[in-house]
């Protein structure tokens, strides 16, 4: 969890991630933001997001970020 804090932290800094439950629908993260997380979490976590898992509800929180990688780390 320190890492995707970590990664959130250095994407968007001053943002309050622990506390943030709506990234996605607050605008706090935009398209452009979500992709390169993508790119950062796979490389960090060696997980394969794919087009399927980028949905609204997987990028919302800190907390269901780390969801999605746990499930994907589950999956390999």
């Amino acid at each position: 969890m320190d890492e995707l804090l970590n990664i959130l932290k250095d994407l968007k800094p001053g943002v309050d991630f622990e506390n943030e439950k709506n990234l996605i629908d607050d605008r706090i993260l935009d398209s452009l933001d979500v992709m390169n997380l993508i790119v950062e979490l796979n490389d960090e976590f060696d997980i394969e997001i794919t087009p399927l898992d980028i949905l609204p509800e997987n990028f919302q929180s800190v907390e269901t970020i780390y969801q999605l990688i746990t499930r994907l780390q589950e999956d390999n």
